[in-house]
């Protein structure tokens, strides 16, 4: 909002989708802080090809590992979908029936696919259950 009020003219063009998925693409940069190691996690919320929301924000926690880091920025990202959805329900949006999720992670992906790994993680079980 600072940028939009700072810069007269200028905005955000939202086009004419003909299609109304809602895609979020999730990330984190794992013990990227020098000072105290904590983690930045961040997401991008679109709908059609347009962007709708995003967030990057520095984790509250210091994570253990990298897949602990993403886990705790798709939870964030995914509290931003159910939000969404409610939202587009209430303004009576097209039905959204189905939100895609993207993360990079190989092993995140393992770990969510494979249930034997669940052992090794129980740091991150609740993050993991929620998702």
């Amino acid at each position: 909002m600072k940028y939009i009020k700072g810069s007269p003219g200028k905005g955000l063009l939202y086009g004419h989708s003909n299609h109304s998925k809602v895609i979020c693409s999730s990330y984190a940069d794992w013990a990227g802080s020098p000072s105290n190691r904590r983690s930045t996690f961040g997401y991008c919320v679109f709908i059609g090809d347009n962007l709708i929301s995003w967030k990057s924000k520095k984790q509250h926690v210091v994570a253990r590992s990298s897949v602990e880091a993403e886990y705790r920025a798709m939870a964030s990202a995914t509290w931003e979908l159910i939000w969404l959805k409610h939202l587009l329900k209430d303004l009576q949006f097209r039905e959204v029936t189905q939100m895609t999720l993207i993360c990079d992670n190989q092993v995140v992906l393992h770990i969510s696919s494979n249930p034997v790994f669940h052992k090794r993680t129980k740091h991150i079980e609740i993050d993991c259950h929620f998702i």
